[in-house]
């Protein structure tokens, strides 16, 4: 009996400490839970916005910084039908003034330019000086993002209307759900030719430049950023707002090919 009386007070006691450090492992836990930050940005920002979030985090260990990449368009809709977001990074103008006439931005800013360029496979030897040379039998498929929701696609539509061949080009146009899709198109020689922005060309050497579309045939590319007023996390977005204002966040942007809003 007192063997036995024995072994249940041995055992009651590795419970006791088993609860005991299962609770303190809780607290610990609960302590260092980090506060996550939705962060919805243009696909064409991925590559600076994850080199700036390693800095970021480093620095503030108790965020944790989470991205929604895609087409502006769509990230705009998403935003407007009540997705979680804290911030947004948007390629165009037109997709984040919409959410502010829609009375979802708390605040905004200019952030980047960028530039709109037709690439081609790196081993390419068409040579190109003109937009219009796309109607040439040469180029069978023309990768574009689509104009709907891409800024992308928006900006190419803007250029090849602008001299007058976007009906021409109807049969040969792929549409793409964003700029990074439109890059993958021509990497692996489903289009012979795409629009992407510089920053996109500039991340692969499958691709070259073969041109840089003319400012004057389209809108300008910029790049706003703005705080979504109904964040559960303001004061925390806000300072990330602000830190890619930063001249550190800045130099990561421009070593992408980005240029600064100001």
């Amino acid at each position: 009996m007192f063997k036995f009386k024995k072994l249940a007070t041995v055992v009651m006691s590795v419970l006791l400490a088993t609860g005991v450090s299962a609770a303190a492992g809780g607290h610990t836990e609960a302590a260092a839970k980090k506060t996550e930050i939705i962060v919805s940005a243009a696909a064409s920002l991925q590559d600076s916005l994850d080199k700036i979030a390693v800095q970021y985090e480093k620095q503030h260990p108790d965020i944790d910084l989470v991205f929604n990449y895609g087409a502006s368009g769509t990230l705009q809709k998403q935003i407007e039908q009540g997705a979680p977001a804290d911030l947004f990074f948007s390629a165009g103008d037109k997709q984040m003034t919409a959410l502010v006439d829609g009375g979802l931005i708390t605040e905004k800013k200019q952030l980047l330019k960028n530039q709109l360029v037709l690439v081609v496979p790196s081993n390419s030897k068409t040579k190109i000086t003109t937009i219009t040379q796309l109607t040439d039998k040469a180029f069978k498929k023309v990768a574009v993002g689509q104009p709907e929701s891409v800024p992308a696609g928006q900006y190419a539509q803007q250029s090849l209307t602008a001299k007058n061949v976007w009906d021409t080009l109807q049969s040969k146009l792929v549409f793409a759900k964003d700029v990074r899709q439109v890059l993958s198109y021509v990497e692996t020689g489903n289009a012979d030719a795409g629009f992407v922005y510089k920053t996109d060309a500039l991340t692969s050497n499958k691709v070259k430049i073969a041109l840089t579309v003319g400012g004057h045939v389209h809108k300008a590319i910029n790049y706003p950023v703005g705080i979504i007023k109904e964040s559960d996390h303001l004061a925390e977005a806000k300072a990330f707002y602000n830190y890619v204002q930063t001249k550190a966040a800045g130099s990561v942007f421009t070593s992408y090919g980005f240029s600064l809003a100001n």
